[in-house]
């Protein structure tokens, strides 16, 4: 079962490290990234941009059951589990694959594939 995550950003490997503890190595997390490239002085800047902040995916089968949620709730590096994430598994998972059929083989979403405008401010509708 997915679930949405929010972390601290300087912490997630300590949160990575603490999720192995408890949960063993089959967990996944999953982090979708933009790779904006500008130039800047006719040099190439690459800009690496986490889509969602500081909110990650993460899965794992034991997330079905309350009470693994309950025991993992206080890990370093980790603000909160955000509700609702058992009604919003079809969403989920549905956002997961288009991000990554929209990822190039670096593992980037580009930003021509959603023709971001630099400068500008974007917001989440759902």
């Amino acid at each position: 079962m997915w679930t949405i995550l929010k972390i601290e950003k300087n912490h997630l490997y300590t949160l990575k490290k603490e999720f192995n503890q408890k949960l063993g190595s089959d967990y996944i997390i999953y982090s979708p990234k933009l790779l904006i490239q500008k130039y800047k002085n006719n040099k190439i800047i690459n800009k690496k941009i986490n889509l969602l902040g500081d909110y990650i995916f993460c899965f794992h089968k034991s997330f079905e059951k309350n009470g693994k949620i309950e025991q993992l709730k206080f890990l370093k590096g980790l603000k909160y589990f955000l509700g609702g994430f058992i009604n919003a598994q079809k969403d989920i998972e549905k956002f997961i694959k288009k991000c990554r059929e929209l990822e190039n083989e670096d593992g980037f979403i580009t930003e021509n594939i959603f023709n971001i405008y630099k400068n500008s401010d974007y917001k989440f509708i759902s």
